[in-house]
């Protein structure tokens, strides 16, 4: 078993994510390949988002769907990826080779972009695209971030997986600007958008082709013998915490969808600006990143994991008893929605990182990111379920409740753990 073959320092990262920095130690840079698959994210997500901007208000203003078919769709954009993931990762570790994986996801999630305008506006075809795209972020994510933890020393993964969440948050609020200035300059250019959307995620493409390392450690390792291999490092007690942990919390997540459209509609925000309420939350994602991961790198990643959580149910708890509305009100919620995945994206994957063994790290954290898409789907679906049913007080404070009560439970049980 490829197990027997960790090396010492493997077994010894229980507890490594609370070391504190010595003080004065000076600043490493970040390892060349951090930077290129940040840049790599940037062009990827600027080329997402150019498309998908305007989704929601599209959904319910000019479809006119319910909360409970958004959040069905909600749920399904936020899950869809699941599988993949596995499929993913587990390639990854058995061919050894992460980024030819990570290559075929961004490649095929770029050509979606170039048939966009064939499709025209069918909602069909449409839907079809948007499938292929997921189905090509499911594939690249894991090893995305394997090659990241390959390139980055332990100490430093916090810093490392904020400042590529941050470059990767950069093009998700660039995306829906380019597509604003595209359509001002040709007036119903859409097909002038997808073509551009098309150029940036084939840039992207070029990048992690010529300047991302492979990552040498990885491909010297022994291969897989098995898919069930792979999972072994699952059975380690720390990523079984992770694994509660990131489920439990996952379900009374919102899915981004629906709270936009709650956040509109309880704080009294004009409808034309649900397109730019994401760009909020990406904004405030961008400039807490680096600084949250940092600071996890210090404190302590599990726990800065889970008060990003809580960082989440204030902002549903502001949506539900906001005593003012309009755009200051807004304004509070999404700083608060940036914050928390400022303090949760990548900081689980540097967490969680270190406790699984090289062999199998990419199977490992596609296995964490599958269980956290699930539960957040299903989350997403209940949420929706509950506002069709309830209305959206009655849906925030649910999930605001248990979100509370979820992360007070886990912080409890965290300190009573090595």
């Amino acid at each position: 078993m490829y197990l027997s073959h960790t090396r010492a320092s493997d077994r010894r990262t229980v507890g490594a994510d609370a070391r504190r920095e010595a003080p004065g130690r000076s600043v490493s840079p970040l390892p060349p390949t951090v930077l290129a698959l940040g840049t790599v994210s940037l062009l990827t997500d600027a080329s997402a988002e150019m498309v998908t901007a305007v989704l929601p208000m599209y959904l319910v203003y000019g479809l006119g769907i319910g909360f409970l078919q958004l959040g069905a769709l909600d749920g399904l954009y936020t899950g869809a990826t699941a599988l993949l993931r596995l499929g993913g990762g587990y390639a990854a570790d058995r061919l050894r080779r992460p980024k030819a994986v990570a290559t075929a996801g961004y490649g095929l999630s770029a050509l979606t972009k170039l048939a966009l305008p064939a499709v025209g506006s069918t909602l069909v075809g449409m839907g079809a695209l948007v499938a292929a795209d997921r189905a090509g972020k499911g594939l690249r994510t894991a090893p995305r971030d394997a090659l990241i933890t390959h390139a980055t020393p332990e100490k430093d993964l916090g810093r490392a997986f904020g400042a590529h969440r941050a470059m990767d948050t950069c093009g998700a609020l660039l995306g829906p600007l380019l597509a604003f200035a595209v359509l001002y300059a040709v007036p119903g250019g859409y097909d002038t958008a997808f073509l551009v959307s098309f150029c940036l995620a084939a840039a992207g493409v070029v990048i992690l082709v010529s300047f991302v390392d492979g990552g040498t450690a990885a491909r010297a390792g022994e291969r897989l013998r098995g898919f069930r291999d792979g999972l072994v490092p699952l059975r380690s007690p720390e990523v079984r915490r992770c694994l509660l942990a990131t489920a439990v919390l996952g379900v009374f997540t919102v899915g981004d969808m629906s709270l936009f459209v709650g956040l509109q509609r309880r704080l009294e925000a004009p409808v034309e600006a649900l397109p730019l309420l994401p760009l909020a939350t990406a904004l405030v994602f961008m400039a807490a990143a680096a600084p949250v991961g940092r600071l996890a790198d210090r404190v302590g990643r599990r726990r800065m994991f889970v008060l990003g959580h809580a960082f989440a149910a204030c902002a549903y708890l502001f949506v539900l008893l906001a005593p003012f509305r309009g755009w200051p009100a807004v304004a509070v919620s999404l700083v608060l929605h940036g914050l928390f995945y400022a303090a949760t994206d990548g900081v689980l994957m540097a967490y969680v990182a270190p406790y699984i063994a090289e062999a199998a790290r990419t199977t490992g954290l596609a296995a964490v990111q599958s269980v956290q898409a699930v539960c957040r789907a299903f989350g997403a679906v209940a949420f929706g379920g509950l506002a069709a049913w309830g209305g959206l007080a009655l849906a925030f404070a649910v999930f605001a409740t248990g979100l509370i009560a979820a992360a007070a439970g886990i912080a409890l049980h965290l300190r009573r753990s090595p």
